[in-house]
C-alpha cells in the first residue's frame, strides 16, 4: 500500500503504462513533489531542458522503485518513416534514469556531480504511439552516489531503461552509463 495523502492505494507489482502511479508527496520528499507536479515539471523543463518541454515529455511515475517518463507520438516528434524520431526517445530514456540520479545527488551530504558518460540504444520496434520509458534502479543509483560521496572516487553506474508502447510491448532499450564524483 502507498499513502498518497488521501488514503492508501494498493500497489501492483507490474503496472501497465496507463496504471502508473504518481509519487508519494510527503514533506520529506520534496523532490518527488516537484517532478510529479505537471506544472512545476513543465516549468523546470522549459527553463532547464527546453527540448524535452517542446517534445512533450512527461513524468508519469516517480516512486520508491524508479521513474517513468512518457514521450507522445505527435507531428513534432516524428521521423520521415512515420514513427518517433530517435532523439525524443533518447531524451525520455535519459530523463527517467536521470531523475533518479538527480534525486540521489541532491540528497547526498557531500556535493556530487553527475554526467552521462555513455549511452547505447536498441530499437526493437517502430514507436508509433505514446512510449513509456521506465528505469527501476532507484536504490542502485542511490548506492552509487553514496559510494562516490563516501570514497571520493569517481563511480560509474550502468542503468537500463526500457520503453514500452500502450500494449506493453518493448519498443526500445537504453543502457545509460552515469558517472558520479565529488565536486572539487
Amino acid at each position: 500500500m502507498i499513502d498518497v495523502g488521501f488514503g492508501s492505494l494498493p500497489v501492483k507489482q507490474s503496472l501497465t503504462p496507463d496504471e502508473t502511479m504518481r509519487a508519494t508527496n510527503t514533506p520529506d520528499n520534496s523532490f518527488a513533489a516537484l517532478v510529479t507536479s505537471r506544472l512545476k515539471m513543465n516549468l523546470y523543463m522549459l527553463t532547464k531542458l527546453p527540448m524535452a518541454f517542446v517534445a512533450g515529455l512527461a513524468v508519469t511515475r516517480f516512486d520508491e522503485l524508479g521513474a517513468t517518463v512518457s514521450v507522445p507520438f505527435k507531428w513534432l516528434n516524428k521521423n520521415p518513416f512515420g514513427s518517433i524520431y530517435f532523439a525524443p526517445l533518447s531524451m525520455a530514456a535519459e530523463l527517467s534514469s536521470g531523475l533518479l540520479a538527480l534525486e540521489a545527488v541532491q540528497k547526498s551530504p557531500a556535493p556530487v556531480s553527475m554526467l552521462v558518460l555513455a549511452m547505447q540504444a536498441e530499437y526493437l520496434k517502430k514507436a508509433k504511439s505514446k512510449i513509456f520509458f521506465s528505469c527501476n534502479e532507484k536504490v542502485a543509483l542511490q548506492q552509487a552516489v553514496t559510494q562516490a560521496s563516501q570514497t571520493g572516487q569517481a563511480i560509474t553506474y550502468d542503468s537500463t531503461v526500457e520503453g514500452v508502447d500502450n500494449s506493453n510491448t518493448v519498443v526500445a532499450r537504453f543502457h545509460i552509463t552515469w558517472t558520479f564524483k565529488i565536486k572539487s
